[in-house]
């Protein structure tokens, strides 16, 4: 039975996502077109639901660890970390750096400074610069990784501290299983997760196949278009492949420590060849302005109005991540194992956030002072071609070329590993969570990822992949809540165990337990020695 569900979950979702390539090689311009619609649709009428959901997840995970769970181990309760700290946080950092943060991070803000969100106030100003900081920030920051958090702290409390396979149907196995009619519904509660990983998958990988092309135009002057984004995924696609075959784990770990290596050295580098002190006070000002109007930006829709801004960025941003949250989730379980549920929630959630403020602070506050100080041109470029922002600031810099040419090898070496990881993944979900998927399966996989991100790419460019992030993350979100609740039962009935366990070996009330809490699981463990003892008092009472 249990292989009949592994292989129902591999068919039917690689199924799906071919079906949808079909379709959109087929009817490319009907296909974009649907997709648009979609877009607006599910914007219109669930950007509030994501907004809120979001919100939602900052404040459960901040919640959950400082309450009494927040000493729960991700892992047996006398394990230590798989990792030092040091090692941790690196990865963590690793896992924070992407390709969507290297194509946003310097374009964002100056979008915002020509085009302040909501129309709030007049664009290409000093008070424009300063809110687009602040809403890069808070786009980039706490809320971005939330749902990354809350399915990585799930997968993690599921395999090392339950000992099973980190899959959407066991999570929710206990709801199912108390129900006749929903438990033929778990494999399709892992087709849902693996087509919204695919088509979060799909959306970064082409925003970096929009980015190369855009960069590739920029510095060597190649067309723009379908032709090189062919190319580019090709590309791609057979390094991809080299790494698969021959399973050069090492190679990749090499790739992506030489991807650090090179974030670092071009940010650091823009840092000190740049306007450093603006660059320092606009991270200052910057951070002090997010922290101070978190609440409102979270829960920020226009009912009164037909800005269309939150729809074209945070919401999109929600649901990208949302989408893109099995895979995240799953390396950030994976090396999370015997920490603390508390130590899990700040170090996910402030560590990652706080690099992709510097890097946004760095970059893109360098091109606003580029900006605001020589009237450069930045913003109207960005504006015109995001994909290519980037490389227009290095081309106002001391050696514009080599720059764009490491900035290219980055992107695509985020590209390939990004890839291979989220095939991996992909295939483990539709493996019943085997930790060595099939060989066969993870090339299928790649071809279809690659498939899905061309088929988006030529039919609706950036906005067909924004599309399929935003539609893809709503049935997943329904999803995320069901984990929630399972996890909270979960931990209920974990810490109840600990104090009963506790209890038994000290025959007394259990250190660390609030007095009615332990005054309960007492009297039921009188109860259940002696439950005659305890009648026969009862009874005495009431016949006197």
């Amino acid at each position: 039975m249990a292989n009949i569900g592994r292989q129902y979950v591999f068919i039917v979702s690689a199924l799906i996502v071919a079906v949808l390539v079909a379709i959109g090689a087929a009817f490319p311009n009907q296909f974009g077109e649907a997709a648009s619609a979609a877009l607006s649709t599910i914007s219109h009428y669930f950007g509030w639901f994501y907004l809120f959901s979001v919100f939602g997840f900052v404040v459960f995970l901040l919640t959950l660890a400082f309450s009494k769970y927040g000493k729960i181990r991700l892992g047996p309760q006398d394990s230590s970390p798989s990792y030092s700290f040091f090692s941790w946080v690196s990865m963590l950092l690793a896992a924070g750096f992407g390709v969507g943060l290297v194509f946003y991070g310097m374009a964002e803000p100056m979008t915002h400074f020509l085009k302040p969100p909501y129309g709030d106030i007049e664009g290409g100003t000093e008070e424009a610069a300063r809110y687009a900081i602040q809403y890069s920030f808070f786009n980039w920051g706490i809320h971005q990784w939330a749902a990354f958090s809350v399915v990585g702290l799930i997968i993690a409390y599921y395999q090392f501290r339950k000992g099973q396979a980190g899959l959407v149907s066991n999570v929710l196995s206990s709801m199912t299983a108390k129900r006749p009619k929903l438990r033929k519904v778990g494999p399709a509660l892992d087709v849902f997760a693996v087509v919204a990983t695919v088509m979060g998958v799909a959306t970064s990988i082409g925003l970096a196949v929009l980015q190369i092309n855009g960069g590739l135009h920029e510095v060597f002057g190649v067309e723009k278009g379908v032709k090189w984004q062919f190319i580019i995924m090709g590309a791609m696609f057979l390094c991809y492949m080299a790494s698969t075959w021959s399973g050069l784990d090492k190679g990749i770990k090499r790739l992506s420590n030489l991807n650090m290596v090179l974030c670092f050295a071009l940010m650091f580098y823009v840092l000190f060849t740049g306007p450093t002190i603006a660059i320092l006070e606009t991270i200052t000002l910057g951070i002090g302005d997010y922290l101070q109007n978190i609440v409102g930006m979270s829960l920020r829709v226009a009912p009164y109005s037909d800005s269309t801004w939150a729809s074209n960025w945070t919401i999109f941003y929600w649901a990208w991540v949302i989408a893109w949250s099995p895979f995240v989730g799953t390396f950030v379980a994976r090396v999370s194992r015997g920490r603390t549920i508390k130590e899990y929630v700040f170090g996910v959630l402030i560590v990652p956030p706080l690099l992709a403020c510097l890097w946004i602070g760095v970059f893109g506050g360098a091109a606003l002072n580029m900006e605001l100080t020589g009237d450069v041109g930045l913003a109207q470029a960005t504006a015109d071609n995001i994909t290519g922002a980037l490389f227009q600031m290095f081309n106002l810099m001391p050696f514009s070329n080599v720059l764009s040419v490491v900035a290219l090898f980055l992107i695509f070496i985020f590209l390939v590993t990004s890839a291979d990881s989220a095939t991996y993944i992909v295939s483990q979900m539709t493996d019943g969570g085997s930790l060595n998927p099939p060989l066969l399966k993870r090339i299928i996989w790649g071809v279809l990822i690659a498939a899905i991100c061309l088929t988006l790419l030529v039919a609706g460019g950036l906005n067909g992949l924004q599309s399929a992030a935003v539609l893809s993350a709503l049935p997943f979100t329904f999803i995320l809540y069901g984990m929630i609740i399972v996890l909270v039962k979960e931990l209920r009935a974990d810490r109840k165990a600990m104090l009963t366990s506790l209890y038994h070996r000290h025959g007394e009330t259990p250190v660390g337990a609030d007095a009615f809490e332990a005054e309960t699981l007492a009297e039921a463990e009188r109860y259940r020695r002696a439950p005659n003892v305890v009648n026969r008092r009862i009874n005495t009472r009431e016949g006197g």
